[in-house]
Order: C-alpha cells, then structure tokens, then sequence
C-alpha cells in the first residue's frame, strides 16, 4: 500500500508505482483538496484499466484529532515539575492559560491521566480537574507552540471517530466509489457500528488501531471490522515503544484468527524519505511484518512526500518477495496457522490450501460473490496465488488487499461446466496458469448464493 500525496501525483509516476507493485494506494484526508483527491481517484481507475490489474483505493478520514488552541502571546516553555493550566476557553496568555478547546476531554479526564503533547515530546500529568479548567505538572518539558497535538491514553474520551468534516469526507469518497475506509482513532466496538451505519456495503470499513481502549476492545473491535490497520505512529505515543512490536504480533494473530485483512503502517522506511535506500533495520522490520503473516505492510510519507517514492515501493516489493522466498517463510506461516473453525465453508477453503500444495497447482481459483470465500483460502497461507473471481466489481478491487489474492470479473455461473471453463480462461488471461497446469477451483452450490462454500475440484488445463 502507498500513500499518495504531491510526490507521486503525477499520473506517469502513478504508473510506474503500480508496476513495482502497488495495489492499494490511500488517499489520506487529513490532507490535501477533495478535488485533488478526485484527481487521484480517477487516474487511478484510468490506470487500471490500462494495466488490466485491479487496484483498491482506500479513503483515509481523519477522525477527530486533539490539538492545541493558538496561543496569543507565542510559545511557552514548560519546564520540568512546574503546575500550569489548560483552559476550555482559554486565549493562550501564558502557563496558566494554555488553551485546549475540546470540551470533551474536561469532561472525562481524571486526576493522574497522562497528557502528552506534540507526539509525546511534551509529558504531563493531570493533577486538578474541573468542567472547564485543568491543571497538570509537567514530566518533561520543552516548547509548547499552536496547534500541537494532543494525546491522552489514560482517558477513554466521550469522541464518535466521525466528525462532521469525516461525515462529510465519507459522503464524498463513498460517492467517488472508494473501496475501502479507514477509521482513525477508535476506541470502542459501537464506534465501528456507528460508521457501518452509514456506510453500509458501499465500502470495507478499515478500522485503525493507536488507542489503548482500543487494545482492550480488540476482539469485538476485530469481529465488526473489515480490516485492520495497525497505525504504529498514534499507537506508539500512546503506549510505551518497547510494548508497540507485541502488540502488532497480537493484533496479526487475531486479525488472522478471524479471517481478517491486517495491515503494518508507520514508519516503515522512514529513512527513505530522504534517502535513496533503507537502513538495514527498516528492511528488518517490513520483513518481520511478512513474517507475522501482515496481509499488506504501507509506506506513508515516504510516497506522499518523499524525496524517492519509487525506490521506496521498489525496495518495499523487493523485501517482500525475498522473504516470502526464503527457507524458513513457509515454516513460520504454517506454525502460526490458525486453528480451523468446525464449518463446511472453513473446511472446503482449509482442504483447497492443502490440495493446492499437495498436486503442485500453479493457483486456487474462488468463485465468490461476497469475498467471503477468499478471505478463508487467504486465512491458510496457501502456498500459491489465489484468483479471486467475482460479478461484483467491488470485490474485485476491495481484495487487491488480501494476502496473495488477485480479483477478476466474470458472468454468473449456472452449471459446473460453467465453472470449470471461466476458471480456465480467467487462470489463462490474468497469467496465473498455462496448458497443462493444474487448478484447485473452490464454488458454493448453489451458485451465486453468499457464504455456500461447499465445493471443491481440481481440473488440469
């Protein structure tokens, strides 16, 4: 995944990112014009088409971020153990005015909580607390300036992760035909079901992890959610560094436990924002993702405005396919299979995985109408592609997503001949087969029927 921003905005260069392997690219609405937004949206479904291969667009809201007022009389330097006062209405005149414009967190924060400021640089504590003042002593100090953000992971905040501009962005990606959202700052399960609410089927919802209420949530959070982002640089101001790597392992184990798409973001190749290579703990690090069993690893401002976003997807793809490629890759992944759930639908997708690997078929091709039947086969790892083949042409660009998975659109199927002839052809045209290979063909009888995975059957081409 890659993050589009004025270093890549050049249709031409858009191009060359799809073919050193892009396949979802996110619009982030935190910045940048709706029309600018547009702009991208539809060079990138230019694109598509000219390619011929499928690539998801996710919208990025940016879910209601805590800032600092402007302080009138200029920045203020906050030293160590000095008490100073954020104010609701505050005009910025010094310590003791410093103002905080969210009526919310006065409301919900308690004496203790934890109040860190421009990503974690500034550290205080609350120490008294009313319904529009607030005093806390300062941990470690430094220069507050406008506009800081704020975080507090102490304090589980009344906050829905739509604000009217998120509402209003949402209406407008949903109308362009995005395919997938993302949720910033979730905190609770009923904040995942407040967005399906609105949007319905239209869109995957992506739900981002970097709020400690989140973590403790993260089962139910998972079970309602489409995907996972785990969004490392909130996440990582808001707990401790050292807990940010096992907390993205558990977050991969359950996403994959439950069949769900899991993406590592934040910093993965931060050097190459400058630089033309990564450091040799950067390469780590994506690989270690791979490793987990992540469904997609993201590069943010290293391709929005970074001095060479196309090394950066270079060297990204590069690490990719050199650890799944490795001795021990395959190892790994089985040892972290996820146990089996007692359903034919589970059981037919495990068995493709199995069969795939058994015969030596070059692909899994999985009718589905929903996607639900490739979110299973992608749940074991198999050890080849997955052609995900569909009527709806949503599901064709929300699985550019998934581990290993490739969308391609075909007519209904009625009978078995039918079947057997699309997944042949569509093996041959999107390249995953040639005369002579086999294929593991997975359906659902009847066909057409969301969630009858029933059916499996190998054909040699």
């Amino acid at each position: 995944m890659a993050t589009l921003g004025p270093a890549s905005a050049a249709p031409e260069l858009m191009r060359q990112l799809i073919d050193a392997g892009v396949d979802v690219f996110r619009l982030n609405f935190s910045h940048g014009t709706r029309e600018e937004h547009a702009r991208h949206f539809e060079t990138i479904r230019k694109l598509e088409k000219e390619l011929a291969r499928p690539v998801g667009i996710l919208q990025d809201l940016q879910g209601p971020k805590i800032r600092i007022g402007r302080l009138a009389d200029g920045p203020v330097h906050l030293a160590p153990d000095e008490t100073v006062t954020f104010s609701l209405q505050g005009e910025g005149r010094g310590k003791d005015d410093i103002p905080l414009p969210h009526k919310e967190i006065f409301e919900a924060i308690s004496p203790g909580d934890r109040i860190l400021i421009d990503d974690g640089r500034l550290r205080l504590e609350a120490s008294e607390c009313n319904d529009e003042s607030l005093r806390a002593r300062v941990i470690y100090g430094g220069e507050l300036s406008d506009n800081k953000g704020v975080n507090l992971p102490d304090t589980v905040l009344p906050l829905s992760p739509l604000t009217d501009k998120d509402k209003s962005d949402l209406a407008y990606g949903l109308e362009l035909g995005i395919d997938w959202v993302a949720l910033s700052f979730v905190q609770r399960p009923s904040d995942v079901l407040e967005a399906r609410e609105i949007i319905g089927g239209r869109a995957g919802i992506m739900t981002k992890i970097e709020k400690p209420a989140a973590l403790a949530g993260i089962h139910d959070i998972v079970k309602l959610s489409d995907a996972v982002m785990v969004a490392r640089g909130d996440l990582g101001v808001e707990v401790p560094p050292e807990d940010v790597p096992g907390h993205q392992k558990e977050l991969v184990r359950v996403c994959r436990l439950s069949g769900k798409p899991v993406v590592i973001a934040t910093q993965m190749l931060d050097s190459m924002m400058h630089a033309p290579a990564p450091t040799r703990a950067e390469a780590s690090d994506v690989a270690t993702a791979i490793y987990d069993g992540a469904d997609a690893v993201m590069l943010s401002g290293e391709t929005a405005v970074g001095d060479y976003p196309l090394e950066a997807v270079t060297f990204m793809d590069r690490i990719i396919r050199r650890t799944e490629n490795h001795s021990d890759y395959r190892s790994i992944i089985t040892a972290l299979e996820p146990t089996l759930e007692p359903s034919v639908q589970h059981a037919v997708s495990a068995a493709a995985a199995d069969v795939a690997a058994t015969i030596g078929a070059t692909a899994i091709v999985a009718f589905t109408s929903s996607g639900a039947t490739a979110l299973r086969i992608a749940r074991q790892r198999p050890s080849v592609p997955i052609l995900v083949v569909t009527t709806d042409a949503r599901i064709v660009h929300r699985v550019a997503l998934l581990w290993g998975a490739h969308g391609a659109l075909s007519p209904q199927i009625e009978s078995f001949r039918e079947m057997v002839d699309i997944a042949t052809a569509r093996a041959i045209e999107e390249g995953f087969a040639k005369k002579g290979d086999r294929l593991v063909i997975v359906a659902g009888v009847p066909f057409g029927v969301a969630g009858s995975t029933n059916n499996l059957r190998v054909v040699e081409v």
